[in-house]
């Protein structure tokens, strides 16, 4: 793909989970293109339906969310590197869980993608990796599980309210989830 045609692409996938996000089904193609600043031309030569824009939007979140946490699984604190991946999870999670039931609406009964479901795949690992690290240095607690974490997760990503309060929740999950003195 050229290089102006990449950043078209990635100009679109931005755009959609923007647009996506904040109106889930109500969502147009036509704000994508606008918010892309391309033509709805372009939009359909990459994503020829809504479906197939929707599964790449997740994939690309997905996939960003994992690139950044093995980047961050590669530093030095492997503790702090889980918090910060646990954080930005919950925070990015409205726009997912958006795209997720607009995919859940369109889709075929037989569920996500191969695309969308590896994608997903990558970033359980890259999480459970961190979540390993993290107890290996003794900064999490050691029988927390990455399938406890995601319940976790969900849990704060669904909640609604005061953004100061959310923020204050996660505070006190990631506290709950520290070493136990006993540790």
């Amino acid at each position: 793909m050229r290089s102006d045609a990449q950043a078209n692409r990635d100009r679109v996938l931005a755009a959609a989970e923007e647009v996506f996000g904040e109106s889930g089904k109500a969502g147009s193609t036509e704000e994508v293109a606008r918010r892309a600043g391309v033509g709805i031309g372009t939009v359909f030569r990459h994503f020829p339906t809504k479906q197939l824009l929707v599964e790449a939007t997740i994939v690309r979140h997905l996939t960003q969310l994992t690139d950044t946490a093995r980047a961050r699984g590669e530093g030095g604190e492997a503790g702090a590197a889980f918090r910060m991946t646990f954080r930005e999870m919950v925070s990015g999670a409205p726009a997912k869980l958006a795209l997720v039931a607009l995919m859940a609406e369109s889709a075929d009964p037989a569920g996500a993608t191969d695309e969308v479901e590896a994608a997903a795949s990558a970033l359980r690992d890259a999480v459970e990796v961190l979540l390993s690290r993290g107890q290996e240095a003794g900064e999490v607690r050691a029988d927390a599980t990455v399938a406890e974490v995601y319940v976790l997760i969900r849990a704060l990503a669904n909640a609604r309210g005061d953004r100061a309060v959310v923020a204050r929740a996660i505070d006190m999950v990631l506290d709950g989830l520290s070493p136990r003195r006993s540790e």
